[in-house]
């Protein structure tokens, strides 16, 4: 490869490894490790609560006092949505840092279609087996979509779809759940067939809640195979139900990913200031649409379809200008993270896979009657002391690791899987 090819982007006939390029994946893994922690925020709310707790603050078992109302606010703007934006963005990142790695050994787009086939059933066992807030087998339809229509498309287009994606998702978002919100919470409506629809919403509503009590005494009293059963029975076929709203937000997040990714966004090829000042912009202007959204979601009392719509439909977009803010304030700042704490994020970024579904079979122990049993006793303040000591404990192994061991465990077996050979684990 002469010297000119190098600042040239990779294609599938002229291949530009990151490792020929000298890029900087040190960026992701450090995003990816504040991604992975952040997840566990979100997460943590449906992991030792009903379910639908992960949203409505009113599905909490122990009641949910004004401190923790403020709490839930300041989660909004800070952590719900942000952090699986992160992780999806950087998702992308990686499945074209994966095809320029593959494109420079001569394999083509297929490899990387049987390495999303083994994400698409590790997630579905972690959905049925482990934990139903999976996002991998989202994240393999989606990765599948991209790879086989968009991966060629240039860095220009690939961005301007993913952003008319997003947008297209908002209005579709904004409609749906701003219709529920009204219909389910404002007057009763005049015309019969608005109060069926009404009806039918309440319902719903009424369901999910009953399905939470459902879920709650079979972790409080019941085995694990009930809780698995349970999922099955009540939850068998969501993974492909849910799959279509891939298009309204997880592949524009990766096609807007492969393109930061190809633009420089993550190897140190923007111009620090603007990257900066667009950063900082974004995370502001998010930040305090949010912030309005959250205050007025909580002056006008917490009701399921009011939260709903604050989640999914009011704060859609002011959620993408908040994530871009800090996917570009962090590439900024990994250049510096040479130091105890950044070196060990960026080992849990590393290792992501394996945290992720490693705090999720460890939350089951924990909060499960087959473990600790501690499933709807802890509220939401509690339940952040749960994550911090996940975050430790993140962090403490997984730098470790990585000073013995190439890859995470779950790491080395999805290689494996995906080249049909052993890889060597060791150092």
């Amino acid at each position: 490869m002469t010297a000119s090819m190098i600042h040239e982007e990779a294609t599938p006939d002229r291949p530009q490894p990151v490792s020929v390029r000298g890029e900087r994946s040190a960026s992701l893994d450090f995003i990816r490790g504040i991604a992975v922690m952040g997840i566990l925020a979100a997460n943590i709310f449906s992991m030792g609560q009903p379910f639908t707790a992960y949203m409505y603050p009113e599905a909490f078992t122990t009641g949910h006092s004004d401190a923790e109302d403020w709490m839930w606010a300041a989660q909004l703007v800070l952590i719900d949505g942000k952090m699986r934006g992160l992780f999806t963005i950087l998702f992308g990142a990686g499945l074209y840092l994966f095809m320029e790695k593959a494109w420079g050994k001569g394999a083509s787009r297929w490899l990387q279609v049987k390495r999303l086939l083994w994400l698409g059933a590790f997630g579905l066992i972690h959905f049925y087996l482990i934990w139903r807030g999976d996002i991998l087998f989202s994240y393999a339809v989606s990765g599948f979509i991209a790879v086989l229509l968009f991966i060629n498309v240039s860095a220009r287009n690939q961005l301007i779809l993913g952003i008319l994606g997003y947008i297209a998702g908002g209005i579709f978002y904004a409609i749906g759940m701003i219709f529920m919100q009204v219909t389910a919470d404002g007057p009763e409506p005049d015309s019969a067939a608005m109060n069926q629809v009404r009806s039918e919403f309440i319902k719903a509503a009424e369901t999910d809640l009953a399905d939470g009590r459902a879920e709650t005494a079979i972790r409080q009293e019941g085995t694990y195979l009930q809780f698995v059963s349970h999922t099955i029975d009540e939850h068998g076929t969501d993974p492909l139900v849910n799959v279509w709203l891939v298009v309204f937000e997880t592949l524009p997040l990766m096609l807007i990913g492969m393109a930061l990714y190809r633009l420089g966004l993550f190897g140190g090829g923007w111009n620090p200031r603007s990257q900066r000042l667009w950063g900082w912009v974004g995370l502001a202007v998010g930040g305090a649409l949010t912030t309005i959204i959250a205050l007025r979601t909580m002056d006008g009392g917490f009701t399921y379809y009011g939260v709903l719509a604050a989640f999914l439909g009011w704060s859609h977009f002011p959620r993408l200008l908040m994530t871009l803010g800090l996917a570009a304030l962090l590439a900024l700042y990994v250049p510096r993270a040479g130091n105890w704490i950044g070196d060990r994020i960026s080992a849990a970024g590393r290792t992501a896979f394996t945290n992720y579904i490693g705090t999720s079979l460890v939350m089951l122990m924990v909060f499960g009657n087959w473990g600790f049993d501690l499933f709807g006793q802890l509220g939401r303040g509690e339940l952040y002391l749960v994550v911090f000591a996940a975050w430790i404990a993140m962090l403490a192994w997984s730098q470790p690791w990585l000073v013995r061991f190439r890859y995470g465990p779950l790491e080395w077996l999805w290689r494996c899987l995906t080249y049909g050979k052993v890889f060597a684990l060791r150092q």
